[in-house]
């Protein structure tokens, strides 16, 4: 379990435990996390599930793959901390994660 904390763009904090082994988007699919939206269930085929990794945690979250990266081109507002929420996996190492969700998924 992972304690990983999703900041909306208004400021509100949810913060989930998160079981290890599920993805940062499944935890805010699964606890009605308002901001992502998932639309493809996270097969990496949408940008629907865009986060902002907060900067202490970009090295622990994994690099992009290249699919990610094509998928983040159809994102809006991308940054260099932006991800994909599908492609981070949760693990104990991941406890305490912040990621914060763009004003909108479309």
């Amino acid at each position: 379990m992972a304690k990983v904390t999703y900041i909306e763009n208004n400021g509100t904090e949810h913060v989930i435990d998160v079981k290890a082994g599920l993805t940062v988007m499944e935890g805010a699919v699964k606890n009605n996390v308002p901001g992502i939206d998932a639309d493809c269930g996270g097969a990496c085929a949408c940008a629907t599930c865009h986060v902002y990794v907060d900067a202490a945690w970009e090295a622990k979250t994994g690099t992009k793959s290249a699919m990610e990266e094509s998928m983040l081109d159809f994102a809006e507002n991308v940054e260099p901390n932006s991800r994909l929420s599908c492609q981070i996996k949760v693990s104990d190492e991941l406890d305490g994660l912040v990621v914060r969700l763009p004003e909108s998924q479309h």
